[in-house]
């Protein structure tokens, strides 16, 4: 991993950082911008002179969760097709992940039944489970060993043809409020903005109304866990529910080929956080207080309607064109959470994970309010709370598993540069008891909005976007990209040639109804 980000540190110094007008961003020292990288290593896995490692991009993963019961490794499993439980004979089924199916024999059980499951796990494929037709036309059971001990992995429906790969999407198939069906076709690809593990982001610009968008492109080929395939619905759904706020980045409209996903979503221009942090290094108390109070607004409106976002970092906080923030990238969101509900699924970005997550704890909407925290240390501090000091030179160190421990047992130190009430906020989100922790208590949200932190925050004025924002992002037009790493920008413009044996091998049935277009944007657009 060190190797990796020296590589990419080699190739950013090759880019000077584009310099930015002195009356945009005045409050800060200019002087610090050209000597942010002022070398290059002096081999790849060697840090620059001078380099400050406190910043840097990193991806939001999800680790898979088994469950271990008589030798078995069970896991979450959605089935499209007939399958029975082991141990009590009835049919699995249900909307998305319905039942546990063994990683090691393949025996498959309902959620309520896998620690009933008495015999071990033989480490070895299990017998079918044979489904026969009586006189009825309705399927039964029929094995040649115990039920109990044997089961069929999938067996087909022979009532349900596979959709062909190409099939097209009828208007009648589309949500309701909307008539027309967008494609490939209907855009110009302009340029690459940004990439993760699973995707590619691009701008690119509705030909019909010139309007320019970002399009966030998956290939099937990548989502082929049930978790994937449900982190790419549950994306779709926040990005519909998103659409209704002004900090929170919406959804114009999905599509599909018979290899990609397309979200198209708003261009947001100035940036992310991490960009202008890593020339900023750190930003004035007024500018930070700005940039959490809005994230906090976004955050409580997911949090009301059910919705834990575990991702907040500074690459997912943009600035639009006027310096407000939006929320981006809800891969990581957990949905359909009431008050007083849990999850479990040890998920996020190593440097922003809360301690009950790392504890292996249930946890509800408290880990949004320690990421919060983190992201306003590092604007406050320039630097992440759980910096090590020479961790670099130590490989021991230099470790996801070493900064876990960090984060359970360190005690988080304030810089003594700060304000009282900007060191009380940050004591207040960073509390490692997530009972105690600013915006968990049973007042909930108005415990933040009431913080003396936030004392000077017009909340109403806030949410309708009528405080001005404290830094501006220049931008020459809309299609501007100066506020975007090169290292996104320089990539050529282009989506590789299908290749027909990788797509007869995904089932296209898995991404029905994926299409979707926004009936709010398309009435703008028919004004047009």
């Amino acid at each position: 991993m060190r190797g990796f980000w020296s590589e990419i540190l080699y190739a950013a110094a090759s880019h000077p950082f584009p310099s930015v007008p002195g009356d945009l961003i005045s409050p800060f020292d200019l002087d610090r911008y050209d000597d942010l990288f002022p070398n290059v290593p002096a081999a790849p896995g060697m840090p620059c002179a001078g380099e400050d490692r406190s910043i840097y991009r990193r991806g939001a993963r999800r680790w898979r969760k088994l469950y271990r019961v008589n030798g078995h490794i069970f896991q979450a499993k959605r089935f499209n097709r007939r399958a029975f439980c082991a141990f009590c004979q009835d049919r699995i089924w249900g909307l998305g992940r319905q039942g546990f199916k063994c990683i090691q024999c393949k025996l498959l059980v309902h959620k309520k039944c896998h620690k009933l499951v008495q015999k071990p796990c033989s480490n070895e494929h299990v017998d079918p489970i044979e489904v026969k037709d009586d006189a009825n036309g309705e399927s039964t059971l029929g094995r040649a060993s115990s039920v109990r001990s044997r089961a069929d992995p999938e067996l087909p429906l022979p009532e349900t043809p596979p959709a062909p790969a190409s099939a097209p999407v009828r208007n009648e198939d589309l949500e309701p409020g909307s008539q027309r069906q967008y494609s490939l076709d209907d855009f110009e690809l302009i340029r690459v903005i940004g990439r993760g593990s699973y995707a590619k982001v691009l701008m690119v610009e509705l030909k019909r109304t010139k309007r320019v968008y970002a399009m966030k492109v998956i290939k099937k080929a990548l989502v082929t866990d049930d978790e994937d395939i449900d982190w790419v619905q549950t994306e779709k759904h926040v990005f519909e529910t998103a659409s209704n706020h002004p900090f929170l980045v919406g959804l114009h409209s999905c599509f599909q080929t018979p290899s990609r996903l397309f979200f198209v979503i708003e261009f947001v221009r100035g940036g992310d956080l991490m960009f202008h942090m890593q020339r900023q290094r750190r930003l004035p108390e007024e500018h930070a207080r700005f940039y959490a109070a809005e994230i906090s607004l976004a955050l409580h409106f997911l949090h009301e309607r059910g919705v834990i976002y575990r991702d907040l970092k500074l690459d997912n906080v943009l600035l639009d064109h006027e310096g407000h923030i939006k929320l981006t990238d809800y891969g990581m969101c957990k949905e359909g959470v009431r008050p007083g509900d849990t999850t479990s699924t040890f998920c996020g970005t190593p440097n922003y994970i809360a301690p009950e997550i790392l504890r292996g704890e249930e946890y509800g909407f408290s880990v949004d309010w320690w990421a919060l925290g983190v992201l306003t240390y590092e604007m406050l501090a320039g630097r992440s709370p759980f910096d090590i000091a020479h961790a670099a030179d130590n490989p021991d160190q230099n470790t996801e598993d070493y900064l876990f421990q960090v984060i359970l047992e360190k005690t988080i130190r304030i810089p003594r540069s700060l304000s009282v009430k900007a060191a009380s906020v940050l004591k207040g989100f960073l509390n490692k008891n997530p009972v105690e922790r600013l915006g968990c208590g049973e007042a909930g949200f108005l415990d933040i909005v009431n913080h003396p932190f936030f004392k000077s925050i017009e909340w109403e004025m806030l949410e309708l976007k009528q405080v001005v924002p404290p830094f501006k992002p220049r931008l020459e037009g809309e299609r501007d990209l100066a506020n975007f790493p090169p290292e996104f920008t320089d990539e050529p413009v282009h989506l590789t040639p299908d290749n027909d044996t990788v797509i007869a091998d995904i089932d296209q049935s898995e991404f029905e109804g994926f299409e979707y277009v926004n009936p709010l944007l398309m009435s703008l657009e028919d004004c047009v």
